[in-house]
């Protein structure tokens, strides 16, 4: 018998999820879809995301359901906080633990003040570099497309705003920073400039949502959580 709650996921709800890592966006959706499918007997539910999380990335996705997916626009411009973890002295051409590392550099003269004081020069407005293993369409096609047979393409630069840097912990090769920033801006070419800008080079080896515009990743589902809330709402 289908429960009478299972029509709030038809006429919209606004979920927050903390997605797990190597997920992919899609397969976040997915198995939510999958979950209130089966729960309920609902044979079709709309599900969709406002904003995607890399594969190696956990934290906030915002989830959005049935009528409610036509308000996704609006929460894809909100500001995201992130708590980034940057490994000093290598790099690698994903600029995050996805490929493997391709250059070594010295690291002898970073310290937690020139790292403070470099951050502190990211701030505002700027022109920042996607990867290139990124979803970002280059003439029709994923960039990472390229990127995965090894064709070298230029993304144009995107005009993003780092509002807030915060030096977390530092340590030497693992650095923690906090960042407030807007929409668009990819973290792990963050990680590329920052090492850059150090005389030195840099990835992103770990990345967490923690806010998307007053959300908050404390405030979000695991899926074994909301796994609990749906049969509770079908035996109501």
């Amino acid at each position: 018998m289908l429960s009478e709650n299972a029509g709030i996921f038809e006429e919209g709800q606004v979920l927050l999820f903390d997605k797990p890592p190597y997920w992919t966006s899609f397969d976040l959706v997915n198995k939510v879809r999958i979950m209130i499918r089966s729960e309920f007997g609902i044979k079709k539910i709309k599900v969709g995301h406002a904003g995607t999380l890399d594969p190696l990335a956990t934290g906030l996705m915002i989830l959005c359901t049935g009528k409610a997916t036509k308000r996704i626009e609006e929460f894809r411009d909100l500001d995201k906080g992130y708590d980034a973890t940057v490994h000093f002295g290598k790099t690698t051409p994903s600029f995050d633990l996805e490929t493997e590392t391709d250059g070594n550099y010295p690291t002898g003269h970073i310290t937690s003040s020139l790292v403070e004081n470099t951050l502190q020069e990211f701030l505002g407005s700027q022109m920042q570099i996607p990867p290139l293993h990124s979803a970002k369409l280059i003439n029709g096609k994923r960039a990472y497309e390229f990127a995965r047979k090894g064709i070298e393409k230029e993304l144009k630069p995107v005009s993003i705003i780092f509002r807030e840097i915060e030096l977390v912990s530092f340590g030497i090769p693992e650095t923690r920073i906090r960042l407030l920033c807007s929409k668009g801006t990819y973290i792990r070419s963050f990680a590329r400039d920052l090492g850059q800008a150090l005389g030195s080079g840099c990835y992103l080896s770990a990345l967490e949502r923690t806010t998307i515009g007053s959300f908050k990743l404390s405030d979000a589902w695991t899926l074994e959580k909301f796994d609990q809330y749906l049969k509770q709402l079908q035996q109501i």
